[in-house]
């Protein structure tokens, strides 16, 4: 079976503090964050697509205009868990799964860092 694997990188900017943590990351600090999504796809249309990047950028784009400048741990998505690289690369993964999987289509992995040095992916078996 073919397999093409298309990225994206965009970015966000938010807010965030870690319940819990033993060190500075339990105040209130931000980061901009640096986001990776990867997109399989199975077949190509009869133009040589699997998805058109424009689709993808628009789906992580309305799904990030919901983090973009917000303190994450008040919102409700993080409400039980910390908003931490892994957990948010959970997230976004889920959230834009449902908007982009098809049946020939699916989310294979989100990377987002943090920082220039550090950052987490996610993806499922």
């Amino acid at each position: 079976m073919e397999i093409f694997e298309l990225y994206i990188t965009t970015h966000f900017s938010s807010a965030h503090l870690l319940k819990g943590h033993p060190g500075e990351c339990a105040r209130l600090h931000g980061h901009n964050w640096l986001i990776e999504v990867f997109v399989r796809c199975h077949e190509l249309n009869e133009i040589g697509i699997g998805i058109d990047f424009k689709d993808i950028k628009q789906e992580v784009k309305e799904v990030l205009q919901t983090l973009d400048h917000q303190n994450l741990s008040e919102l409700p998505a993080f409400e039980h868990i910390n908003p931490t690289c892994e957990n948010i690369a959970k997230y976004l993964y889920v959230e834009l799964s449902r908007r982009i999987n098809t049946s020939s289509v699916q989310v294979s992995k989100i990377k987002i860092s943090e920082t220039p040095t550090a950052g987490a992916s996610y993806w499922q078996e």
